[in-house]
C-alpha cells in the first residue's frame, strides 16, 4: 500500500481518487499535482513505481499544508475568531452556523437533538 505524506492511500483506485483520502487534498488539487509531475491520473495507485511515489509526496510536503498541519492550522483561525470576539468567533463558541444559515428551522446537525420546552405553546398573551 502507498504511503503519500504519511498517509496510506487505497492501491486499487486511480491515482487521481487515491490522493482525495489524503486530508487537504481535493479534486482540483490531486489533478494539478499530477498534471505538474506528468503522471496519468487514469493509472491505478499500485502500478506507480517508488520514484513516482515519492515525487508526490515531495510534491505535496513542498506546496501544501495536509493532515495534522492544515487541522492545526484551521483551529488556529478558528480560535483567533474566538480571541477577538468576532461574530463569526461567537457563532463558533455557541456551536451554531457561522456562515448565515437559519436556525428557526433545520441546523439540527449543529444545534443537536430537539429539546421540547414545557407549556411553550400554552400560553395565551
Amino acid at each position: 500500500m502507498p504511503r503519500i505524506a504519511g498517509i496510506d492511500i487505497p492501491e486499487k483506485k486511480k491515482i487521481r481518487f487515491s490522493l482525495r483520502y489524503i486530508y487537504g487534498i481535493g479534486p482540483k488539487v490531486s489533478d494539478g499535482i499530477l498534471k505538474k509531475l506528468g503522471i496519468d491520473g487514469e493509472r491505478r495507485a499500485n502500478t506507480l513505481d517508488d520514484k513516482e511515489v515519492a515525487a508526490i509526496a515531495a510534491e505535496i510536503d513542498a506546496n501544501h499544508p495536509v493532515e495534522g498541519a492544515l487541522r492545526r492550522q484551521v483551529a488556529q483561525d478558528i480560535q483567533r475568531l474566538k480571541d477577538i470576539k468576532s461574530y463569526r468567533g461567537d457563532r463558533h463558541r455557541k456551536n451554531l452556523p457561522a456562515r448565515g444559515q437559519r436556525t428557526r428551522t433545520n441546523a439540527r446537525t449543529r444545534k443537536g437533538r430537539k429539546k421540547t420546552v414545557a407549556g411553550k405553546k400554552g400560553i395565551k398573551g
